[in-house]
């Protein structure tokens, strides 16, 4: 298989994620403001993981378009961050409809914790499939480690101060939100 067909695959993917994660949107029964209140956790949770999905789909990209050759391993591990983010529906729709609450957000941040670790897989094996290109626009990784480190912090924290891990989740998407040009210096 060539880069283009994981790619593309991928695309596929993510667009499937999305159109689910949005079909799970209800209608308000009512046409005023409090007809839609009782949603407003449910849409909140939708934009946190529209953009978490939307930041995967470009370092996804941006981490592909580095890389010139992939290999078995390399479809695995792509594999294997596409089945953590498929689960982002259902944790998003969880979270949403139980307002919070700390065992969803737990679990939210667990899934968000798990792609983080699939992406940095996903990396480790496109550089041992011999890229260099990428070796040298990677660097250190900080904000993946960041990352980390922030979700080991806000999951257990969810039990406690549930609302201090939503902000967590929502500074961990800021800092990713800031464009990433370490790969497009490289190329």
């Amino acid at each position: 298989m060539n880069k283009g067909r994981l790619e593309a695959f991928s695309d596929g993917v993510f667009a499937v994620i999305i159109t689910i994660m949005v079909l799970e949107l209800r209608v308000p029964h009512g046409d005023g403001w409090t007809a839609a209140r009782p949603l407003l956790p449910v849409f909140f949770t939708y934009i946190l993981s529209y953009v978490f999905l939307g930041i995967y789909w470009n370092n996804h990209h941006h981490l592909l378009h580095a890389s010139d050759r992939i290999d078995g391993t390399v479809l695995w591990a792509n594999l294997h961050l596409l089945f953590w983010l498929s689960l982002v529906p259902f944790v998003t729709g969880w979270m949403g409809e139980n307002h919070f609450a700390a065992l969803p957000t737990a679990v939210y941040g667990s899934i968000l914790l798990m792609a983080g670790v699939a992406f940095l897989i996903l990396e480790l094996r496109l550089l041992r499939a011999g890229n260099p290109r990428l070796a040298a626009a990677i660097g250190s990784d900080r904000k993946g480690k960041i990352s980390a480190v922030l979700y080991l912090v806000a999951i257990p924290l969810a039990f406690v101060n549930q609302a201090v891990s939503d902000v967590i989740y929502v500074c961990v998407a800021l800092v990713w939100l800031v464009p990433d040009s370490r790969i497009e210096r490289t190329l």
